[in-house]
């Protein structure tokens, strides 16, 4: 970890290699030039794990998308993460790609991101533990320093009524919209949308109005709150933002 660190903090075009999925499309389209990758897959030991610690559920960032479907611990403790790791990519990027490097990348459409804003959860890094709250800074943009790499990924164990919705055109397609919803413990509702602003949002206003007693139909109206999607070929800005409301309320209404 320490050699890593060091190795990334040598320059602004030295990158980090995990899962390679986000990174190498990246390259290979010239958008990403670096002069030197360092490739953190020999600390898989170290990183790539899950843990029960009582109301926590600890994930290393170096697990892979399939090892978080296939836990028997996920799926007990969190059954939505399982679940949305089952969604993502096709097997391919399910073998290889890693949840740390789905949030350090803060791809807007990245569905872990939503999870960890949504359920509050902790994202610790080798030098420090940061919110979900505080990660999400703007379009691909975390406060992680340039020899900062995410170790853990804290989330609250959450067994209640829950979904996960991505509507998208294929089915390893990132999502144009997605919307997720979760019955806490206490029974407490936390939702969250993907992909319709630069970062994931949390639906406040839609918990607020679950916990006012409103329906779902009538919570979901709340959904366009802080959303400000960017028009594009897959669909306006009006269109996602309606269709974050529809998904949120289908969330709401399908979580079991």
């Amino acid at each position: 970890m320490d050699e890593a660190s060091r190795l990334l903090g040598q320059g602004e075009d030295v990158k980090v290699l995990a899962g390679g999925h986000s990174l190498i499309p990246l390259m290979r389209l010239r958008l990403a030039q670096p002069t030197m990758l360092v490739d953190i897959n020999p600390l898989e030991g170290e990183l790539g794990y899950i843990r029960r610690d009582n109301g926590t559920l600890r994930v290393g960032a170096l697990t892979r998308h399939y090892q978080i479907e296939q836990s028997a611990d996920v799926q007990r403790a969190l059954p939505l993460l399982a679940e949305v790791a089952g969604e993502v990519g096709d097997l391919q990027v399910r073998s290889m790609g890693t949840i740390g490097g789905v949030l350090a990348h803060a791809d807007p459409a990245g569905d872990y991101g939503t999870l960890a804003l949504m359920l509050d959860a902790t994202i610790s890094t080798n030098r420090r533990s940061i919110p979900a709250s505080q990660f999400f800074l703007g379009l691909f943009t975390t406060p992680l320093a340039a020899d900062e790499l995410i170790t853990e990924v804290s989330f609250p164990v959450a067994s209640g009524p829950h979904r996960y919705i991505k509507f998208r055109r294929r089915l390893s397609d990132w999502a144009i919209v997605g919307a997720g919803a979760q019955r806490m413990d206490d029974g407490q509702w936390r939702v969250g949308i993907t992909n319709a602003a630069a970062t994931p949002v949390r639906a406040s206003g839609v918990e607020q109005a679950l916990a006012s007693g409103a329906s779902p139909a009538e919570a979901a109206r709340q959904a366009n709150q802080g959303l400000d999607p960017a028009s594009d070929v897959r669909g306006s800005a009006e269109y996602k933002t309606h269709l974050a409301q529809v998904l949120t309320q289908r969330a709401i209404e399908g979580a079991t």
